[in-house]
């Protein structure tokens, strides 16, 4: 790894921790004082590799877990715009290049394209989600789960490794609200938000509820992680908590609970968040951890349930999630895992027998005027500085850690 990987802190003390002592962490994106924790990513290096790529796609135990092969007979994601907001998306690397669209810059400076600290986490997230492999018959590198689907990238957030990180939480605290703005504008079918605020002073940003509700009004079914502050006191975290979000948290290979990921009311679903490999802008893969991962996948199950039924509202395309998802818990749901690991097969199955809802009437159905009961209340607090806002919930939700690298398309990445 290059100097932009650092050792990993604070990691689990779980068994967890055992079998990722080894690994590195990548310098994580900043949503201002706060959006850091959710989208926690520790990538460490899986069976060996070989130059030739052949050693990555077997090791994508992700595309399994969710019966891909299964889906991908129904739809690919054709059609359908994901729009990222995050620290930026490669739109060159081999496993993307003709499925990234032209995007967004909210924050308007930092790294750029050559630079380490740039579009790391950005590029992982739309990796999961719409990575379609490259050399003979796409065979190498990695598959996303909707491989035809094509990314929107929307930067609201710097990768901590850039300096300019400060500078962007002290002037770009309302990026994320008018990134999701922005997007839905741009009819993004879907938004990821692999990102979020879980910091002792996060709660419920007014521009962010707007925001997200807009969207919701346009059509567009916003994703967002869940958190990754299961072992820190499982504290709310937002945008995951405001109503209509799909809220994803992890799980292992095993369909176990990852012990980092938040459990909260607003679980939705969960998915996969532990091992995960995931391309990176120099041109390595690594493999990670985080309810960020967990959300880009399902992110990526939405792109195949909306090419596939374009009409269908997002209150429509949530609940599909939720009556569809296997290995539910005792009772039905639970804060751990939500209703259970979410199924793009059987979504597909069962959106077949719908009928599209007047959109006009999205929100249809739902206690009040959102998707469901909405935040808890909390106390006034004292109005914070603009950096604690959209973009302050930088260590809260954004967790890329880097590790050794798997493979590279080249053999000598730059600066080495």
């Amino acid at each position: 790894m290059t100097d932009t990987t650092r050792a990993l802190a604070g990691r689990p003390r779980t068994r967890t921790r055992t079998r990722t002592r080894n690994r590195r962490r990548a310098l994580l994106p900043a949503r201002g004082a706060a959006l850091l924790a959710a989208t926690t990513l520790a990538l460490l290096p899986a069976a060996p590799a070989h130059a030739d790529g052949t050693g990555i796609r077997p090791q994508q135990w992700g595309l399994d877990a969710l019966h891909t092969q299964e889906a991908w007979r129904t739809s690919k994601g054709a059609g359908v715009t994901v729009a990222v907001l995050d620290t930026g998306v490669d739109d060159q690397h081999p496993d993307l290049a003709g499925n990234v669209l032209p995007g967004k810059d909210l924050i308007g400076f930092g790294a750029g394209r050559g630079d380490r600290p740039w579009a790391r986490h950005g590029t992982a997230m739309a990796g999961i989600i719409a990575a379609h492999g490259h050399g003979p018959g796409n065979t190498d590198g990695v598959m996303g789960i909707a491989p035809e689907a094509r990314i929107l990238p929307v930067r609201v957030i710097l990768e901590s490794g850039d300096t300019a990180r400060e500078k962007a939480r002290g002037s770009r605290g309302t990026a994320l609200a008018e990134g999701i703005r922005w997007a839905a504008d741009q009819g993004a079918d879907v938004i990821n938000l692999s990102l979020g605020d879980d910091s002792e002073s996060a709660h419920a940003e007014a521009g962010e509820d707007a925001a997200v509700r807009y969207a919701l009004a346009k059509g567009a079914v916003v994703v967002a992680s869940a958190g990754n502050g299961g072992e820190k006191g499982d504290r709310i975290s937002y945008p995951a908590a405001y109503p209509g979000v799909i809220a994803v948290t992890a799980v292992d290979r095993f369909g176990n609970r990852a012990p980092f990921s938040t459990q909260r009311w607003y679980a939705t679903v969960n998915a996969p968040g532990v091992d995960v490999i995931i391309p990176d802008p120099d041109r390595k893969y690594y493999q990670g951890w985080g309810t960020s991962a967990a959300a880009a996948f399902v992110s990526g199950a939405v792109a195949l349930v909306r090419s596939a039924h374009p009409g269908l509202t997002p209150a429509q395309v949530k609940t599909l999630l939720t009556e569809t998802a296997r290995e539910s818990p005792a009772g039905g749901r639970d804060d751990a895992k939500g209703y259970g690991m979410v199924d793009p097969a059987a979504a597909l199955a069962a959106a077949a027998r719908l009928r599209p809802a007047d959109p006009r009437r999205a929100t249809a159905g739902y206690a009040g005027k959102y998707f469901g009961p909405g935040p808890s209340a909390v106390p006034p607090v004292a109005e914070p500085a603009g950096w604690l806002g959209p973009l302050a919930g930088a260590a809260g939700a954004l967790a890329l850690a880097a590790a050794v690298a798997l493979w590279r398309t080249a053999r000598t990445a730059p600066g080495e």
